[in-house]
């Protein structure tokens, strides 16, 4: 079994192209990930991009995709160490990075801001790998 962290984004983009992981792999990602799905939701909402009524249907989906979520202490001091590192702000995109470090084997997102981020910290997996059963 693969398994592939995915951020905020993707998580999002998963339920709205109501995307099929395969049986194969393993969605592991931080506990914040909810939280900051629904504050983009929020955002959508805000700016007139979505509908309440699909940013809620959204919600529920993505509330109900099957995910390990960590918080756990190591994982935390992974992404204050890797936040410190890397001169951030934040250690939100570090969270991520954690955890892809720990507990999987790449990180999948379509925030290309993001992937740049991460690409030289943690290995990346396209997308396309989350659907595939032999990536």
């Amino acid at each position: 079994m693969t398994r592939y962290v995915i951020d905020a984004p993707t998580l999002l983009h998963i339920v709205a192209k109501e995307i099929r992981v395969s049986s194969a792999h393993q969605l592991v990602a931080p506990n914040l990930i909810r939280s900051q799905a629904l504050s983009l939701l929020l955002e959508d909402v805000q700016r007139g991009d979505l509908a309440e009524n699909l940013a809620l249907q959204h919600h529920e989906r993505l509330t109900e995709l099957k995910m390990r979520l960590l918080g756990d202490r190591v994982s935390r001091g992974t992404a204050w160490k890797i936040a410190l590192e890397q001169g951030w702000d934040t250690t939100f995109d570090a969270e991520y990075l954690a955890v892809t470090k720990l507990q999987a084997d790449a990180l999948v997102t379509i925030d290309r801001a993001f992937a740049a981020k991460a690409e030289d910290i943690v290995s990346l997996a396209p997308l396309e790998a989350l659907t595939a059963e032999d990536y």
